[in-house]
């Protein structure tokens, strides 16, 4: 877990922040993006293990991002997990059906979110 690149990709600004913040506590390297564009910049640059990934995002919403990240070959084994305040059952399943890996719902579990990127990373 130690070490491993996390990419997260929120148009929110303090959540960006906690996330950083929280994974980098953990050992993570973790790099933050404002939106689709800045993450494919990012993606381009070094792929992460894993992405934390709104679904809400200005412009390129993160199920297109999302869509685009798994159709691509270099791309498609990251593991992208759904970060949204969407909380009904029905969006849990777009975020899936989009090629998501998992589902986190805001507001972020301080506590546990960690072990979620861990058991999502090392568990596949």
């Amino acid at each position: 877990m130690a070490g491993e690149y996390i990419l997260v990709v929120d148009d929110n600004a303090s959540d960006r922040f906690l996330m950083k913040s929280l994974l980098e506590s953990e050992g993570y390297e973790v790099r933050a993006a404002g939106n689709a564009e800045e993450a494919l910049q990012e993606l381009e640059a070094l792929p992460p293990r894993a992405i934390l990934m709104n679904m809400q995002l200005p412009g390129m919403n993160g199920f297109e991002l999302t869509r685009r990240i798994k159709n691509e070959p270099d791309t498609q084994d990251i593991v992208v997990i759904a970060v949204t305040a969407y909380a009904m059952q029905d969006d849990e399943q777009r975020a899936l059906d989009a090629g998501c890996d998992g589902y986190v719902s805001k507001p972020i579990d301080t506590r546990t979110l960690s072990a979620t990127i861990a058991a999502y990373i090392h568990g596949r």
